[in-house]
Parts: structure tokens; C-alpha cells; sequence
């Protein structure tokens, strides 16, 4: 059965960003499995051209992702997130009631035998909720929808930050909380990491001209905020 196209944001002569699907893998790693899909490879054949990987998202992370159509492009591109000239923003439900904002500065690892580099994460609340079911040694589950704007791009970044300040994330299996994450598989049919790659906003590298390319909510997440009261944040 033929996968479905991916979604396409926004494109031009020189960029092109699609809606990634979560749990797909922006491509091939020597970890992959021979049969595995990658985004890289079914952007390629859905437009029919070559496309230049320019940043990541992991892959259990859903959201705009921007590719170069030129090396040259990619190259201009990659200049502004070095730059810190690109903002990213991202939306997810965390564990517990986050203060109403946040500055992680935090050194990460990508690999467990490269040095620590510095990566800096800011937050903001934009809503909480409370359900009256026991988790542990609570009586009630309390949750907070943010909003997150990653200063750097470490691997797996948002995710291990947010565990660092023990709010881990819904359904990461890898840094956050087992019994959490089995309340949302049951109770609201969530069995995906409730992170989004929400916006990315960049001066065009050619035209200068102001972009903002955004990224509609998947259906878990718009499931839960409607579960929440959270529609309107």
C-alpha cells in the first residue's frame, strides 16, 4: 500500500519544507534497519529532485522541517542557524505544573564519549490541567501545554532539558515517565511523544524577505487540548 505524500509548507526555487510525520526518521543512520522509511529518501521521490538535509528533528518529533533544493542553498541556510538567525518553536505537554517560564542552561552530551557543549533552552507556560486519577504517590495528574524555543540544537535537546528540570515529556519512552505515558496511551489513545516542531522563522537567505513557516497541530495533540480546555491557548 503506497505511503501517503508528505505534507508540503512551503516551497520556492531554492527551499522546500514539508510537515514531518512522527516517528519517521529524517534519514538513514547506521542504527537503521534495511526496510526503514526515511523522509530524505520519500521527499526525493515524491518531488522528483534531490533535496539537502539543512537541520534535524528527532525522529519521534513531529513538525516543519526546511531542506535546501541546492547545495548552495542548504550552505546559505545552515549559515543562519549557526547564526542564530532562524527561531524555532516548538509546542509540548510536559509532566506537572511548569513555572509560567523558563531558562534551562544545561550542557549536553550528543554522543556518551564527546565532550559537553553548552545548550540553552527557553520556556513558557501557556496552560495547565489537572485530572482527578492517582499516579504514583499523587492523588491527581497535573500537565502543562508549552511553549519552547531552543537557543541551540543539541540531539534530543527539549526532551533531556525538560527531564533535567523533572518535567519530562508525554510519551517519551526515553527520557520520561513510564506510568504518565501509559495514562495517555489509555485514557486519550496517545502513544506518540507530544512534542511538535510548531514554527520556524528566518530572513530568506537570497530574497531577505521575513519568513514564518508553521506547522498545523497533529490530531494527538489537538485531542488532548480539547480533552484539556486548552483549544483557545
Amino acid at each position: 500500500m503506497p505511503l501517503p505524500p508528505l505534507t508540503i509548507l512551503y516551497r520556492d526555487e531554492n527551499y522546500i519544507a514539508v510537515d514531518k510525520p512522527d516517528g519517521l526518521q529524517v534519514h538513514r543512520s547506521w542504527i537503521s534497519e534495511e526496510s526503514e522509511q526515511f523522509l530524505l529518501q520519500r521527499l526525493r521521490d515524491q518531488i522528483g529532485q534531490r533535496v539537502y538535509t539543512i537541520h534535524r528533528l528527532d525522529r519521534p518529533t513531529s513538525g516543519v522541517i526546511l531542506f535546501g533544493l541546492s547545495s548552495e542553498a542548504a550552505r546559505a541556510m545552515c549559515g543562519l542557524f549557526e547564526n542564530h538567525r532562524v527561531k524555532k518553536t516548538y509546542l509540548a505537554v510536559a509532566r506537572g505544573y511548569c513555572d509560567p517560564q523558563g531558562h534551562i542552561d544545561y550542557p549536553l552530551r550528543e554522543e556518551p564519549d564527546k565532550p559537553l557543549q553548552q545548550a540553552i533552552t527557553d520556556y513558557r507556560t501557556l496552560a495547565t490541567a489537572e485530572l482527578p486519577i492517582p499516579v504514583g504517590r499523587y492523588s491527581t495528574a497535573r500537565y502543562s501545554l508549552v511553549e519552547i524555543k531552543p537557543l541551540t540544537g543539541r540531539s534530543r535537546q527539549i526532551r533531556k532539558h525538560f527531564h533535567h528540570i523533572f518535567h519530562p515529556l508525554i510519551g517519551d519512552t526515553s527520557h520520561g515517565e513510564g506510568r504518565h505515558n501509559r495514562l495517555y496511551r489509555e485514557r486519550f489513545a496517545v502513544h506518540r511523544l507530544l512534542l511538535h516542531a510548531w514554527k520556524l522563522a528566518f530572513p530568506h537567505p537570497l530574497s531577505g524577505e521575513e519568513m514564518e513557516i508553521i506547522a498545523p497541530l497533529p490530531e494527538a495533540f489537538v485531542r488532548v487540548m480539547g480533552e484539556f480546555g486548552w483549544e483557545g491557548v
